[in-house]
């Protein structure tokens, strides 16, 4: 009985993104806000709360998250990774500085302490890699000569996770100096190895992975990337920064073979992600907060675009490219979770877990909005300014805006495949 009701339960999840997913392409929009507001529906205070099917959902959600990343990271290889690494750390400051320090204030001003200043600042810096993969390839960007910049930023974010979570972990722990220092060593050197294994013997691990069967091929690169994410969390790594290493480690025809092969999993375990992270959320306890949520959302959607729009300019990036790099780095998803999660679980302060939870919503559904309108409306307000009209939707351009589309390796060494 328990198995039937799980079959049903999860069926009609399914069908329901499915028909929200054909919904949100009638009008050219990404589906997640809809798979978002889908997850409050059935999640715990909503119109019809799940129950037998939500564990196989939270195992199908962390699956979501692993196949995001690892897609990401097939984009590039792991010498383009250090490339842009070196090229773009100075973006990573800015972010961290523009983005963690409204959290903290906000912490601070509300009298939390430091702890819940230090754990509000993750929350508020660290952009979801997950959402906004999807929103990449929903509007077609993954080619977009922005896009290495917007990738570059977020990779820096996760790889810093690697140091900000184990610190965070050990302050709300109350944990010593000693046990906080053991912690971030393992994490440090954990991410380090996977780093160097995936540069120095990139091409070894794709000969081994490589297979002409698609089944082979399919259960050999999702069976290790599931196992690495596994491993890199077991050591205080995310599982995430795993998949991503996992992807980079990946070249030439295996990761072209890869990616066909993985698409249509992706999308679905990416959908039950965003499900997930609703089913979470008892919509009750978003009101009381939604005001210092909604002004912190705000704030910090302006200083994401800021850090975009100051990252593409370095990069060399057309002015319509920079406003797209500010759109797509707005949303904050399951990173912020998980920060927010820990403080949580340990008794930080009881209004942070809201707090937190209706912010990311709310960055969660404006995040594809910015993406996909940030540009258009920056240029129709810079034409305004300037005192003309801006050219109609159908009329020809003088010439390509060089922001748009780059080549396959046309791009200086940024590392689109």
């Amino acid at each position: 009985m328990h198995s039937a009701v799980l079959l049903i339960e999860f069926g009609s999840i399914i069908l329901g993104l499915g028909l929200l997913g054909r919904f949100a392409a009638r009008f050219r929009l990404s589906p997640i806000p809809l798979y978002l507001l889908a997850g409050l529906a059935f999640g715990e205070g909503g119109l019809l709360p799940l129950g037998a099917s939500e564990e196989f959902v939270a195992t199908g959600a962390e699956i979501g998250v692993i196949l995001l990343l690892l897609m990401l990271g097939l984009e590039y290889s792991a010498g383009d990774l250090v490339t842009n690494l070196k090229s773009h750390y100075p973006a990573g400051l800015v972010d961290g500085a523009l983005n963690a320090l409204p959290g903290a204030a906000v912490a601070l001003l509300l009298g939390w302490g430091p702890v819940a200043a230090v754990v509000l600042a993750g929350v508020t810096w660290i952009s979801s890699s997950g959402v906004i993969a999807k929103v990449l390839g929903d509007l077609g960007r993954v080619g977009n000569r922005e896009t290495p910049v917007i990738l570059s930023v977020l990779v820096l974010e996760d790889l810093a996770m690697a140091v900000y979570l184990p610190i965070v972990t050990a302050l709300v722990a109350g944990a010593g100096l000693m046990a906080g220092s053991v912690t971030l060593a393992i994490a440090l050197g954990a991410a380090g190895l996977v780093l160097f294994v995936a540069v120095r013997y990139g091409r070894l691990i794709s000969r081994f992975v490589s297979s002409d069967d698609p089944e082979k091929l399919l259960l050999v690169v999702l069976g290790l990337t599931i196992l690495v994410a596994g491993i890199a969390q077991q050591l205080q790594v995310s599982a995430a920064v795993g998949a991503f290493l996992v992807g980079i480690a990946l070249s030439g025809e295996v990761a072209e073979g890869a990616h066909t092969l993985l698409s249509p999993l992706r999308d679905l375990f990416a959908a039950v992600f965003f499900v997930f992270f609703g089913l979470h959320t008892d919509p009750a306890s978003i009101p009381p907060v939604l005001l210092p949520a909604l002004a912190l959302a705000l704030v910090t959607a302006a200083t994401k675009i800021a850090t975009g729009y100051w990252a593409a300019r370095r990069a060399g990036v057309s002015v319509k490219g920079r406003w797209r790099a500010g759109g797509a780095l707005v949303a904050r998803g399951e990173f912020s979770i998980v920060i927010a999660g820990l403080a949580v679980s340990a008794g930080i302060e009881p209004s942070l877990g809201p707090l937190a939870t209706a912010y990311v919503l709310i960055l969660v559904v404006l995040g594809p909005l910015t993406a996909r309108y940030t540009e258009p409306l920056a240029s129709r307000w810079t034409a305004r300014r300037a005192g003309r009209t801006p050219r109609p939707s159908g009329a020809s351009a003088p010439a390509a805006d060089p922001g748009t589309q780059a080549s396959v390796g046309g791009d200086g060494g940024s590392g689109v495949r």
